[in-house]
């Protein structure tokens, strides 16, 4: 893997001209400052996973909080539950980010993939223009044809004893005859009126570091740094009748009335008991 740090009009990166590469020095000169959260920022051309190389390169002490790694492409990329997720080079953002929150218990630290969907949304709000909705507790739902298509997903993994790496990947231009599954989406295809890559990670980027700097200021607190307000607003789950599947091959079945302190999905069965839900697949069973 050898970091992007030049686009060279001759090389092969540019064999779609409809997916130019990332410009990672202007993406270190608009993100990297003195005080600012990110410290640096590298684009490789190809790479199993992120997340995997982030987690490796913080436990040999070779990257601390802040750290930016960005793939063109990536060939074993993961979701929740070991799920794989491989799209074509350049047609989405791949990257994964290095946090050290040791101003927050711990215990509130699951918080971390939630606030990383409520900024990803915020900052493609902003940039692309298209309204993103939260399917909890870390896929990105976008509008395609009335239909909602999940276009992106988070994945948090602790690295050592004080690090989180927190992994993001969007499909941005993916065609239709492109897509893995019918029930994937882009930003392409939700009518995204932006879908340059670079624009889009730096207002990402720039949206987790504007969420984690509040949550840290308020010692991981979420309803005191908004978020947890905020991704209930945004979160497409709550008010509707789902199925959680959960470990152990349990189910449950009723309505999603909540998101708790501790960022469960409080689900209200038929037989009128709430129970929290920390981990599990969420499936949507009609609107709300």
């Amino acid at each position: 893997m050898t970091p992007q740090d030049a686009a060279d009009p001759g090389s092969s990166r540019w064999s779609d001209l409809d997916r130019p590469p990332l410009n990672v020095l202007a993406l270190r000169r608009a993100l990297l400052r003195p005080d600012g959260l990110w410290t640096g920022v590298e684009v490789v051309q190809s790479t199993g996973s992120t997340n995997s190389d982030l987690v490796t390169a913080a436990s040999a002490g070779q990257a601390g909080q802040g750290a930016v790694l960005v793939a063109e492409e990536q060939t074993a990329g993961r979701g929740r539950l070991d799920r794989r997720w491989s799209a074509p080079p350049r047609s989405g953002l791949f990257f994964s980010v290095l946090l050290t929150p040791t101003e927050v218990p711990v215990s509130r630290w699951g918080w971390l993939p939630l606030l990383t969907g409520v900024a990803v949304a915020t900052g493609l709000s902003r940039v692309a223009g298209v309204d993103t909705a939260l399917k909890w507790p870390n896929d990105l739902l976008v509008t395609i044809g009335g239909e909602e298509r999940k276009t992106g997903g988070i994945l948090a993994e602790r690295a050592g004893e004080d690090s989180v790496v927190v992994g993001v990947g969007i499909n941005v231009t993916l065609r239709a005859d492109e897509l893995p599954v019918p029930q994937a989406g882009s930003l392409a295809l939700a009518g995204a009126l932006n879908t340059d890559r670079d624009p889009l990670l730096r207002g990402v980027l720039r949206s987790l570091e504007e969420w984690y700097g509040r949550w840290l200021a308020a010692g991981g607190d979420p309803a005191a740094s908004g978020l947890q307000e905020t991704y209930a607003a945004g979160c497409a789950t709550l008010g509707r009748t789902v199925r959680a599947e959960l470990p152990g091959d349990r189910s449950i079945v009723g309505e999603a009335v909540a998101v708790d302190g501790d960022g469960r999905l409080v689900i209200a069965t038929e037989e009128g008991v709430q129970e929290p839900v920390g981990a599990g697949d969420i499936v949507h069973l009609r609107p709300a």
